[in-house]
């Protein structure tokens, strides 16, 4: 039996939770928990409340979902510059 592919949708978080979780309102309006994918932390990209995100879900279980994109917003400033002699840990 093949895999099937995901599905995917888009929608707006609502609320943060533990462990890389968040609470998603699809267009739709159905509410779906999701994670953000390996990526998203491997690159440190915050999600907040608010952002509009691509996510997929799995047609098994369409009360769970993958946050895959975390879309820019038109209007919003380039993150501030680093000054001085900062060392990375």
């Amino acid at each position: 039996m093949a895999k099937q592919e995901a599905i995917e949708l888009q929608g707006t978080v609502t609320e943060v939770l533990p462990d890389q979780k968040f609470r998603v309102k699809l267009q739709n309006d159905h509410i779906v928990v999701a994670y953000a994918a390996g990526k998203m932390s491997k690159f440190r990209i915050r999600v907040l409340v608010g952002d509009l995100v691509t996510l997929e879900l799995s047609p098994y279980d369409l009360t769970r979902g993958r946050i895959t994109y975390r879309h820019k917003e038109a209007n919003a400033s380039p993150p501030p510059q680093r000054t001085g002699n900062y060392r990375r840990r």
